[in-house]
């Protein structure tokens, strides 16, 4: 009576293992494909988006950029009443900064998610997979010029123009992007400085 209560029926468990096996396997593909993946909240993971989506949201994202930084321009030269582009040029790059990075700060604090970041299906977390604190995507946000200052600083040292100086630039570019090649989480550099991650929400 007791064994048969106890012995478990061998098509049952076989069931049971290849339900989770199948359950698995989507998120196995995409971490396969990615290279990497990072924890999520509730304790299982999330893929890391390739190099190509990455760089495509980036493109879609200065697209987007260009006109709020076209209203911010806008709206800084008619409250100076800016009559040339010289003219309170500094105060005008420091305007254009923190109009930027408040962009910036409140998408990655609201969701993780700029419109470009939505299309993509990219989210931006902790490396815990938590949303993002006010403080950390600050530091994201500022780390994040680490993408073009090194080669501004090295071009305006050089004394680089024309072609030369977009060849740096987009030189230094290249290299700071493929570096995540080399990363064990495949993450930007400045991401791992950051203590953020990049992951993607396909089918989420």
């Amino acid at each position: 009576m007791t064994d048969s209560a106890t012995t478990r029926d061998p098509s049952s468990a076989s069931t049971a293992s290849t339900a989770s096996h199948g359950a698995s396997a989507p998120l196995a593909a995409a971490q396969s494909r990615s290279g990497a993946a990072t924890s999520a909240p509730d304790g299982g993971s999330y893929a890391v988006p390739t190099l190509r989506r990455r760089l495509l949201s980036m493109v879609y994202e200065s697209l987007l950029l260009f006109g709020v930084l076209f209203l911010a321009g806008y709206l800084f030269s008619a409250l100076t009443q800016q009559h040339s582009g010289l003219m309170y040029r500094h105060a005008m790059q420091a305007w254009l900064f923190l109009v930027l990075g408040a962009y910036f700060v409140w998408f990655w604090t609201h969701g993780g998610q700029t419109l470009a970041m939505k299309t993509w299906k990219i989210r931006v977390v902790d490396a815990h997979g938590q949303p993002l604190g006010f403080g950390r995507a600050i530091a994201r946000y500022v780390l994040a010029w680490l993408w073009v200052l090194p080669a501004m600083a090295l071009d305006w040292t050089l004394g680089l123009t024309g072609w030369n100086s977009v060849a740096l630039l987009s030189g230094w570019i290249v290299i700071w992007a493929l570096a995540m090649r080399v990363m064990p989480d495949h993450q930007f550099v400045h991401d791992r400085l950051a203590g953020t991650r990049l992951v993607s929400v396909l089918g989420k």
